[in-house]
């Protein structure tokens, strides 16, 4: 049986848009209450029922996300223009090959404005 897990975490952190317009709003620090989920894929397991254990997503995510929060995420190394694309794709090469099955990022700044990433091929 194929399933999907989806773990949910939150952080906040600042940043600015330095690529945007000149005049536009994002263009000047502020800061976001983020939530991240992180989907994985794959087979359940005949003998435990399960597809792995939430408490494994979070060993390999919390570390990651510890050096989110709270801090200007332009400062962190690859995130210097720290759009909500930018943002997926450096948690996505972050978090691939230590989270087998990884399917899907997604982050959400605000309640309506989420981006869905699902790594490359």
């Amino acid at each position: 049986m194929q399933v999907e897990l989806c773990r949910s975490y939150s952080f906040a952190a600042a940043h600015y848009l330095p690529h945007a317009p000149e005049g536009h709003k994002c263009r000047r620090l502020h800061g976001h209450s983020y939530q991240l989920d992180v989907a994985v894929r794959g087979e359940v397991d005949a003998d435990t029922g399960w597809l792995l254990d939430y408490a494994h997503i979070d060993t390999i995510v919390e570390p990651v996300l510890a050096e989110l929060d709270h801090q200007t995420l332009n400062d962190v190394p690859g995130l210097e223009n720290a759009t909500s694309e930018v943002l997926c794709g450096w948690l996505w090469r972050r978090l691939h090959a230590p989270l087998a099955g990884l399917h899907r990022i997604s982050v959400a700044e605000t309640h309506g404005a989420v981006c869905h990433f699902y790594g490359q091929d």
